[in-house]
């Protein structure tokens, strides 16, 4: 027994000592990452980070980010990134060691990735890194310290990811072993300190911070007056080049003097307990926010910094008539602002921080003059309470989804509209479809809408990527910020699950996937250009809807068993190809999928029919639905076969049942059912009514 423990210690010492040694590829990596470097360490035993040394003087670390953060792909795998810093907190590189995130496997290229990461290059944790998921400028702000990195289209997800966890990775380093960066003792606001107080007493005691930097003083800092900026107006007799006030909101002491009782209680409401809120006022000639600030998005002009690490700050928009300023005695300001502050380096309140506000004024077009002012935040230590155990910043700041669902609040409202639109047409079909003008033009403009909003610019593709990628999820430990990084596809999915119960799969697959859509718009140019049109034997036709069921269990099976062979698999779905990258890919991709198309044009939606996996695993679930909606008469497959003759999927029994496994839910049967001139139970109706009032007549 003593034998097999001491075997047991020994192999567990192999192992560790195995993971931190260093090959030869990565070696000369981090030699890549630190050029003047003469010597590379293991990783330190209490820190999985490899030292590196020019002969006796520390360049910085070098580590691996799975080994400090596992936060998930796109693909439902962590991204493994190699990654430089300096000690003074900036990055030398990023190197990826692994990823699955298709998109950069399969689609795009590597290329767009690595232009992505090479931005990091002698950025500093001082500065403030957003990445651009709208198309806005990139580069440094001209007048804040706000760093904007160009991302990826199409790739917005993964982009976001990386960012996060090199940022977090690297936050983690620099505050267990770069001087500057370690973190005070934590504080928070003290919930039971307040007494009604005005604005000069909140001043006084500390409570409130305030700076103010007047014409003579911007010289003296400059160097230059302001009469040598045309664009600056002359100032008034005591008026401040710029002065701020600042206070830390959470504390009651000054958010309830602030906003008044109500007003606090309402903003807590609305940011959450885990939210800081720093208030910032200004007035003078030069404000903290610029005329063309974005509201709800950081400004340029002003950052925070604290241990050395720019510390996030954006404004959250909420001053409306329950929410405002209201202390007594409070002076008239040119611009308030709300700000959230931590991000990834989170926020200490009772420790000093400074703002960091950006001043550039142009001399001309072509010349213009920037200065920082330091100004310093720290405010009366009775307002805050010392904690034991400081939370981790990971696990306090805001997830990074919620920066992205604002962003792209707009494409979430029109989505979220069309999808009430087409509830509410479902919902009364039986009613609509008694005008089959109506339906089929509302058939064809929502596809429209799916192909070219949906799909070609939300990007809102479902895949069966997201099927294997959501087991994985749960196999490995799941997390739903990863599916939430995706407005677009978390709704959607969100309604196509929900939908399945109430209509089975036809709801997504007729009227909601892009890919889908473009193969109906197919299937009409061939009707058009009198193509003959291919029926698939009924027999047949039983034996190929089975195929995409296969399909689906290799694709979710491999994906457990080699994800890198799953991703190359998946191809057999054509929407990346079609959807995503608009056919600008390989050519044999695009071949594949425009032959898809062109066979559609025969085999009316041959590829959902026959081939499709999300459709199979669509059909699984919509097994399980509540209702059946389409209606049925008796006739119906006995003897009439009209709706089964004209459903274009061969979605109808010939014995009048429909398949809604297979069934779209185009509603064309429905139409047919509810026309008078086309049911023929309708017909033989008229028939009899017009037989028995000729028999009435000749009675008579």
């Amino acid at each position: 027994m003593l034998g097999r423990l001491l075997l047991l210690l020994v192999t567990v010492s192999f192992l560790q000592a195995a993971h931190g040694a260093l090959d030869d590829e990565k070696r000369a990596m981090i030699q890549a990452l630190f050029p003047k470097a003469t010597e590379i360490r293991d990783t330190l035993p209490d820190y999985p980070v490899y030292p590196v040394y020019q002969l006796q003087e520390l360049l910085g670390y070098a580590y691996e980010s799975l080994d400090l953060s596992r936060l998930q792909g796109f693909a439902g795998k962590p991204i493994s990134m190699l990654i430089g810093l300096d000690t003074r907190g900036r990055f030398t590189g990023v190197r990826i060691l692994n990823h699955h995130e298709p998109v950069f496997l399969h689609g795009l290229g590597e290329e767009p990735l690595f232009e992505f990461i090479s931005q990091y290059k002698d950025r500093s944790l001082t500065e403030q890194i957003i990445v651009s998921t709208s198309g806005n400028r990139t580069g440094k702000d001209s007048d804040g310290n706000v760093v904007r990195f160009d991302g990826v289209s199409k790739a917005t997800v993964s982009v976001l990811i990386i960012n996060d966890t090199i940022l977090s990775s690297a936050l983690k380093v620099a505050r267990e072993k770069l001087e500057g960066f370690s973190q005070e003792a934590p504080t928070r606001a003290r919930p039971d300190f307040y007494e009604p107080l005005s604005w000069p007493e909140l001043l006084d005691r500390g409570y409130i911070g305030h700076f103010r930097l007047g014409p003579d003083g911007f010289q003296q800092k400059t160097g230059h007056t302001l009469s040598d900026y045309p664009e600056m107006p002359e100032p008034e007799p005591g008026e401040p080049f710029t002065e701020l006030f600042f206070g830390y909101i959470n504390a009651p002491m000054v958010g309830r003097n602030l906003l008044g009782d109500d007003g606090f209680a309402r903003l807590k409401e609305r940011i959450g307990p885990d939210s800081q809120i720093l208030a910032v006022l200004s007035r003078g000639l030069y404000p903290h926010l610029s005329d063309d600030f974005t509201p709800g998005s950081s400004p340029g002009r002003l950052g925070l910094q604290q241990n050395n690490l720019a510390v996030e700050i954006r404004d959250i928009n909420v001053f409306d008539q329950n929410i405002h300023l209201r202390a007594d005695g409070m002076p008239d300001v040119a611009m308030a602002s709300l700000f959230r502050v931590g991000g990834n380096a989170g926020f200490n309140p009772g420790a000093d921080a400074t703002l960091k506000m950006s001043v550039t004024l142009r001399k001309n077009h072509l010349v213009a003059d920037s200065t920082e002012l330091d100004i310093p935040v720290t405010f009366a230590s009775e307002l805050f309470e010392t904690v034991e155990v400081a939370p981790r910043p990971e696990d306090n700041r805001p997830p990074v989804w919620i920066g992205l669902w604002k962003e792209r609040w707009l494409t979430i409202s029109i989505l979220v509209a069309s999808l009430t639109i087409l509830t509410v047409f479902f919902a009364r079909q039986r009613t609509l479809s008694r005008h089959p003008r109506l339906v089929h033009r509302f058939r064809w403009g929502f596809l429209l809408f799916t192909l070219f909003f949906i799909g070609f610019y939300a990007q809102g593709q479902l895949s069966v990527v997201n099927i294997y990628t959501l087991f994985l999820s749960i196999w490995d430990g799941f997390s739903l910020n990863v599916f939430l990084m995706d407005p677009v596809l978390f709704i959607l999915w969100t309604y196509t699950f929900i939908s399945l119960f109430i209509w089975g799969r036809g709801l997504f697959c007729g009227w909601l996937c892009p890919f889908g859509a473009l193969q109906e718009m197919s299937a009409w140019l061939g009707e058009k250009l009198k193509f003959r049109q291919v029926k698939v034997p009924e027999n047949w036709h039983r034996r190929l809807i089975l195929l995409k069921y296969p399909i689906l269990l290799v694709l979710i099976g491999t994906a457990f068993y080699s994800l890198e062979l799953a991703e190359k698999l998946v191809e057999v779905e054509p929407f990346k190809t079609g959807i995503t990258l608009y056919f600008v890919r390989y050519w044999p991709f695009v071949v594949y999928a425009l032959g898809l198309l062109v066979i559609g044009m025969f085999i009316h939606k041959f590829y959902c029919r026959y081939l499709c996996p999300l459709g199979a695993g669509l059909a699984v679930l919509g097994r399980l639905r509540l209702f059946s909606w389409l209606d049925r008469v008796e006739l119906c497959g006995k003897p009439c076969q009209h709706c089964k003759n004209s459903c274009g999927i061969n979605a109808i029994h010939k014995d009048g049942r429909i398949d809604y496994d297979e069934c779209i839910q185009c509603l064309e049967c429905v139409v047919i059912l509810k026309d008078e001139d086309q049911c023929v139970d309708k017909v033989l109706q008229k028939k009899r009514q017009r037989q028995a009032h000729i028999l009435a007549t000749d009675a008579g």
